[in-house]
């Protein structure tokens, strides 16, 4: 008749794993989801600039024929001086602003919004040099473009 043997060298390296998978998941949600996902550090100047930026959506932009549709169609925008942009709807029709090739803000994420309805605004705090030249997806042949350029507190 044989003894049966055991050995707590199973049983220690079953305890070893477990506490290893505890200190990996317990590290990897306190310190490398809250610093990745972390907005950065921006200048208060460019979070509450002093002016805020308009662009208007005009009357009859739906009308493919009219040439105006975002005024101005262009529009230079500086960090910490005018980056806050709201674009108003004095159009009859639901409009949209979205970006041409998708954009998304360091500190205010995605930009692009919902339709915007006459009458209503579309607000959106650029925090970050960029070209972006968007259009309004259910009417595409209206199109703008925003250049977010260093202001004379921020190069």
């Amino acid at each position: 008749m044989s003894v049966p043997t055991s050995s707590h060298a199973y049983g220690i390296a079953l305890i070893a794993v477990i506490v290893g998978a505890a200190v990996g998941v317990s590290y990897y949600q306190l310190y490398y989801i809250p610093e990745y996902n972390a907005k950065p550090v921006i200048p208060e100047k460019v979070l509450k600039p002093g002016q805020t930026t308009q662009i208007s959506i005009v009357t009859g932009a739906v009308n493919p024929n009219q040439q105006q549709n975002f005024v101005p169609k262009k529009q230079d925008v500086q960090l910490g001086v005018a980056n806050l942009i709201v674009w108003t709807n004095h159009d009859s029709a639901a409009h949209y602003v979205t970006p041409k090739t998708g954009y998304k803000d360091a500190y205010s994420g995605a930009f692009g919004s919902d339709a915007i309805m006459p009458g209503k605004t579309y607000t959106f705090l650029f925090t970050q040099t960029a070209q972006i030249p968007y259009f309004c997806k259910v009417h595409p042949w209206m199109k703008g473009e925003v250049d977010i350029v260093p202001g004379a507190l921020t190069s």
